[in-house]
């Protein structure tokens, strides 16, 4: 680690705060350039702290970037993690406050939910899947605090992987029998389709995602309890709303996730 232990409380509350008052900020590395990837994590931990301290509950944890098309829209090439919070959980078919944001996209996910801890190193998709309780359909709300979303891989891990909130919705299904790699995904906007996937877009496989996730915890000796919520990464890039827009998610075998920006 290069940062001090009070930088990093001053970055994460710097960071925190930009969240609640809705004020977008310019990336931390411009003026730490040699912060490394433990900072980042450290001051994202950090910003958790913060949150727990005041009675947040974490909801679950999620994977970013983990989709070709996003990675090449966010011009990066590694997943990054992250956690949601309580005050982010949205029900299906929710009016969404614009007002509380600074610049929300959507994008579809496809979440799990354990049944057994997972833990790395050397997690792989078996191991994912006979973990498994049931997998959800979910929509993503981002909303990096970085000015005009612009931002590097550490400034975004240290941002909490510019999580903001989450819709869960349609029906849930165990993975038995269940062709996740190929699942169907469109996503509409205001009743155009703006956006098709399948789920091999998530690093080949949703439950890869999962695996990876678990092997990064692994590396820093934490691991995936039974019960954890999991978002594994949008399947598509992500589709900037505003308030007016109605967005529509359609899962094959897993129903349809809605929700509208006011």
């Amino acid at each position: 680690m290069n940062l001090t232990q009070d930088t990093i409380a001053r970055l994460a509350g710097h960071l925190e705060n930009a969240e609640l008052q809705r004020e977008a900020v310019r990336k931390i590395t411009d003026e730490y350039p040699d912060m490394d990837w433990d900072d980042a994590y450290a001051i994202q931990d950090a910003i958790r702290a913060r949150k727990e301290a005041r009675g947040t509950r974490i909801a679950g944890l999620k994977m970013g970037l983990t989709s070709f098309a996003k990675m090449r829209q966010m011009g990066v090439s590694d997943p990054v993690y992250g956690f949601l919070t309580d005050y982010g959980a949205c029900m299906d078919g929710a009016a969404i406050d614009t007002g509380t944001l600074i610049h929300p996209k959507v994008e579809a996910e496809i979440a799990f939910v354990l049944k057994a801890p997972l833990k790395g190193p050397g997690c792989h998709i078996g191991d994912v899947l006979a973990a498994t309780d049931f997998v959800v359909p979910a929509v993503e709300v981002i909303d990096s605090r970085y000015e005009n979303f612009r931002f590097d891989l550490k400034s975004v891990i240290a941002d909490n992987t510019s999580s903001a909130r989450f819709v869960v919705g349609g029906t849930h299904r165990g993975a038995e029998g269940l062709d996740l790699k190929n699942l169907g995904v469109v996503l509409e906007k205001n009743g155009e389709v703006v956006a098709t996937a399948a789920g091999a877009a998530v690093l080949g496989h949703p439950a890869n995602s999962v695996a990876m996730l678990a092997n990064m915890l692994g590396a820093r000796g934490r691991e995936l309890p039974a019960g954890t919520f999991i978002m594994t990464g949008g399947v598509t890039e992500a589709i900037a709303v505003a308030a007016g827009d109605n967005i529509t998610v359609r899962y094959q075998h897993l129903g349809t996730v809605s929700m509208h920006f006011t």
